[in-house]
């Protein structure tokens, strides 16, 4: 009798401690990037063992599909406590409704980069781990070959000096192209990586100032300097056009085709790999207004949906700890969202390989525009540049943009700006 009673004893201590631990779901984009879901759920495991209130379980689903799963699952009421969100999206599912404030304080986030950490409507709605950064990317023996000076931060090419290197370079005979930007990559890539262009002229995609027309910032006078300007990379042969092999993209500079690549931090191992001292990753142009390079990448919120947000609050918070951005930085070249974290890994250490991209993150990093409409935006911006690159006239290019993004901003009441 007694041996059952310490059984059943036990039994009911199990159960109890199993009804105590509450599930935490949560849904990632990641399925296939085996290396980064690797620290992931390292992570998921280290805090399902750290405590007994909370079990978080995530669910990975391709990163193609992902915004479209979000979507549905937020019309059919199916949400997870936990939403992994790209940077620039994220105002547009806080004001749609599919997440909730984080509820971090500002001391939590105040050693972050500014564009790992993701704003609405003056609230914290989610945190990165890192963030990405772009360069131009060259080899230092091609510059010294051409006599072409060697920019830092402090002295980046000014835009003048940058189109004498782009002719240099293809007088020369010796390249397919002088430069890359990259038209094989397209959705994402191309406000990512070319507005920050038509914001160095002075332009911008909309109007920050209330965030309520496009109208004389994309089409204005810097707007139409910076279309002409690229109009005239792709009439002047200086870069492949929108019908660039991605094959050629993904090597072309490692083959000797390009003599400069407009690329991302991602990529950079693989370049270090092949030319290793040889590598410069070298701040982007000022054409007049400052040296600009995209920011904000994949970041972590609360559903608002979500019945247990001190749970998911808990799991966000244990994953803001240096060990983890270390890693994600470590093992995917991820510049790290704060300096200790920095400093603590392989490459962005003080003697890192790839140390300058957290400089250029945290000197030259402007985020595409804080609004839920961007995810529009970003649409519209892609077709005219790709447009204009194709020769499209410049100035009604821009203006049909800026009507399109102002319609669409009228016909959403401001988007709550």
């Amino acid at each position: 009798m007694k041996l059952t009673l310490t059984l059943a004893g036990a039994l009911a201590l199990v159960s109890g401690v199993a009804q105590a631990q509450t599930e935490i779901s949560m849904w990632y984009h990641g399925a296939g990037n085996e290396e980064e879901a690797a620290i992931l759920k390292g992570a998921i495991e280290d805090f399902n063992a750290s405590q007994s209130d909370w079990t978080v379980v995530m669910q990975s689903f391709p990163q193609i599909a992902y915004n479209d799963s979000v979507v549905a699952g937020a019309l059919g009421g199916s949400l997870p406590d936990i939403l992994d969100v790209d940077g620039p999206v994220m105002p547009n599912w806080a004001w749609s409704g599919y997440l909730q404030p984080l509820g971090l304080d500002e001391a939590q986030v105040a050693a972050f980069l500014p564009s790992t950490v993701g704003r609405w409507d003056g609230q914290i709605y989610s945190v990165g781990l890192w963030d990405a950064a772009v360069a131009m990317m060259t080899r230092k023996s091609t510059l010294e070959k051409y006599g072409i000076r060697i920019p830092t931060l402090d002295q980046p090419w000014t835009g003048d000096e940058f189109d004498e290197v782009l002719a240099t370079l293809k007088a020369s005979g010796d390249f397919d192209y002088p430069l890359d930007v990259g038209m094989a990559w397209t959705g994402e890539w191309y406000p990512y990586a070319f507005s920050p262009f038509l914001q160095s002229f002075g332009g911008d995609i909309v109007d920050r100032d209330g965030y309520q027309s496009a109208d004389g910032v994309l089409n204005g006078d810097a707007g139409i300097a910076f279309g002409e300007w690229w109009q005239a990379l792709f009439a002047n042969d200086m870069t492949p056009g929108t019908g660039q092999d991605p094959a050629s993209r993904d090597t072309g500079f490692l083959d000797g085709k390009y003599a400069i690549t407009w690329n991302g931090n991602w990529t950079a191992a693989t370049v270090l790999d092949a030319f290793g001292d040889d590598v410069l990753f070298l701040p982007a142009p000022d054409f007049g207004h400052g040296p600009k390079i995209g920011a904000g990448s994949w970041q972590f919120g609360i559903a608002a949906t979500s019945e247990h947000p001190d749970g998911a609050r808990a799991f966000i918070e244990h994953l803001m700890q240096d060990r983890y951005i270390t890693a994600f930085s470590d093992t995917l070249g991820l510049v790290p969202a704060t300096a200790t974290a920095a400093a603590a890994s392989k490459h962005y250490g003080p003697d890192g390989d790839m140390a300058v991209f957290y400089d250029l993150s945290e000197q030259q990093a402007l985020i595409r525009p804080v609004s839920p409409g961007y995810v529009v935006m970003a649409k519209v911006f892609e077709k005219a540049v790709a447009d204009i690159a194709n020769g499209a006239d410049v100035i009604d290019s821009l203006d049909a943009a800026a009507d399109e993004i102002d319609a669409d901003i009228q016909k959403n009441d401001g988007y709550g700006h």
